[in-house]
């Protein structure tokens, strides 16, 4: 009698154990998902001061002047700002170019990689490089702008927060469209 029992038992178990496993899917952990952000596309608006150029801005932005003919533009809620350094052409056009080029390849030890993209505005007399850095750099675009002969400006961009690319790229790429917009508007005075 035991016998029959215990095999009764053993049956039972195992048809309970192929109906609850065999009649449904196999379960799978959910998978990660990421904040998506979308940013309102704002207009673009001139910024005239007595400086020797001029720019279109973001509306969304902020600009703020430090003196020099040197200017911040602020972005609160993304927590970024694009710097923008003037410095006049004194013989020197060899040197700011090196500086300009030494500041985007200093973050070649946090880069994945660098691609910069010649400008060229012939008509505005506005040449330049566009430089986007890949990777947890500190910046993830700068760019430089002369007339060769009496104008240099530089622009960076910085984010308040510890680089980490795959959290700032929606800001990142945000910014870099108004970057370009900002270089494309550039005019001499």
């Amino acid at each position: 009698m035991k016998m029959i029992y215990k095999l009764w038992c053993l049956v039972l178990l195992v048809a309970i154990g192929g109906l609850t496993t065999s009649c449904h899917e196999e379960t799978v952990p959910k998978p990660k998902a990421f904040l998506r952000l979308d940013y309102t596309i704002g207009d673009y608006k001139p910024y005239n001061s007595d400086c020797p150029y001029t720019f279109a801005y973001n509306e969304l932005a902020k600009v703020k002047s430090k003196g020099q003919c040197n200017f911040t533009i602020e972005y609160p809620k993304m927590k970024a700002t694009i710097y923008l350094t003037y410095k006049p052409v004194n013989n020197n056009i060899e040197k700011l170019l090196h500086d300009a080029e030494e500041l985007t390849y200093k973050h070649v030890i946090k880069a994945d990689n660098i691609n910069a993209q010649p400008f060229i505005n012939a008509n505005n007399k506005v040449y330049g490089m566009f430089s986007q850095v890949g990777g947890d750099a500190a910046t993830n675009a700068q760019f430089y702008v002369t007339d060769s002969t009496r104008h240099f400006l530089t622009g960076s961009m910085y984010f308040y927060a510890k680089p980490n690319y795959d959290s700032v790229m929606p800001a990142a790429a945000y910014i870099k469209e108004d970057m370009k917009n900002l270089m494309e508007t550039i005019i001499w005075k």
